[in-house]
């Protein structure tokens, strides 16, 4: 009987420490997988976790990096969908899966693109690496530079395709905090929801490796990976509603194995979890009065859309409290925040976050204060 009590005891300790502010850790969910996580996108916020730092080889998943990279180069300008580029000898002789350029074929970003989201093709990651960088190796620079900006400690990237190299590794954690950066950019999910498609005036046909898109209700990215290094390895993501998760599984010992481990957790995110969107970008919070500035008040906005991960059921008492400056001196800069919002729950802080001036607020010169005055004294007579 005591025996009995004891094993109860130690099986219920083991139970709750499995579960630790909101995280389930390995392996209440029992995956195959070498290492997992589980993200909530628009927070960040954990929910899920099997050796999330462990570094490992990433196989094709690596192009999750490679396509943020090309996105925000095209989203900032440096380069359009609609540029040619030209094929190098260099992508020309990448193996592994590919769309077979040929040295000197000129083929757009936007089908690059395509190929490098849909096939994971290895030839068009490089040859759009070397168009945006200059050589695949001044690209792996900027994608090693760009995950340590993200917080990617255990990231270290050797080429732009994920093919095996010596010491080209990330771990599941670096994965899922890139992936949250790529999915902020509305434009990638062109790519990476298409299905079917075609290159060459339809003479090559494009399949989306990731299954998921047809299996799983709002799965909208990312990408698949595999080498017999690796194993089966997979970024996902799926939205509902407001919230967004982000699934990352490294090593499956198959295929089918690392859709139904991402689907599984996922499962799990929308079954326990859901965000709640709690300010919106450009939303004002009031108006704070500025001295000496060629404007007498300024209104104070959201930078960001604002969320807060909520499990299931608990979303009640939630309320938000505003607390801006009464005034504050020209020269005013749209950077500097002039207020902050908390969101409480049963009067609790869940979430704080600064709110700034919705515009430059310049200082005003001695003739246009002097007016300001007289149109005050005017006002009392």
């Amino acid at each position: 009987m005591f025996k009995r009590l004891l094993t109860l005891l130690v099986s219920l300790i083991l139970a709750i420490s499995f579960v630790l502010n909101g995280t389930v850790y390995a392996d209440t969910l029992n995956l195959k997988s070498k290492s997992a996580i589980l993200m909530e996108a628009n927070t960040g916020q954990i929910l899920y976790e099997k050796d999330s730092h462990k570094p490992l080889p990433p196989a094709s998943v690596t192009k999750v990096m490679t396509l943020l990279l090309a996105i925000e180069a095209i989203d900032s300008g440096k380069i359009k969908i609609t540029d040619k580029v030209v094929t190098s000898k260099h992508a020309f002789d990448m193996g592994g899966t590919q769309i077979y350029l040929e040295v000197g074929e000129e083929m757009t970003v936007d089908d690059l693109m395509k190929a490098i989201a849909m096939n994971s093709a290895n030839d068009a990651s490089v040859a759009l690496a070397e168009y945006i960088a200059g050589t695949e190796e001044n690209f792996v620079e900027m994608m090693n530079k760009r995950a340590k900006e993200l917080g990617a400690k255990n990231t270290t990237f050797k080429n732009a395709t994920g093919l095996p190299e010596e010491g080209h590794l990330t771990s599941v954690y670096d994965i899922a905090m890139i992936s949250r950066e790529l999915v902020k950019h509305e434009s990638i999910f062109k790519y990476l929801t298409n299905k079917l498609d075609s290159l060459r005036n339809g003479k090559f046909s494009l399949i989306n490796t990731n299954k998921l898109l047809w299996r799983y209700k709002g799965a909208d990215g990312i990408k698949t990976g595999s080498t017999s290094e690796a194993l089966y390895c997979m970024a996902a993501t799926a939205k509902r509603g407001d919230t967004r998760l982000i699934a990352v599984v490294f090593g499956a010992p198959d295929s089918e194995t690392r859709f139904s481990e991402a689907a599984k957790l996922l499962d799990y995110g929308f079954a326990n979890y859901e965000s709640v969107k709690v300010a919106s970008k450009g939303q004002s919070f009031g108006n704070v009065k500025v001295f000496k500035g060629k404007k007498q008040a300024v209104s104070v906005v959201c930078r960001d859309d604002e969320y807060i991960l909520i499990k299931k059921g608990e979303g009640k008492n939630i309320k938000t409290e505003v607390e801006l400056k009464n005034a504050v001196l020209a020269p005013l800069a749209k950077e500097v925040p002039i207020g902050t919002v908390k969101i409480t729950q049963d009067g609790k802080i869940i979430k704080t976050f600064n709110i700034y001036p919705q515009e430059i607020v310049e200082k005003a010169n001695f003739f246009e204060n002097l007016n300001k005055v007289f149109i005050g004294w005017l006002k009392y007579q």
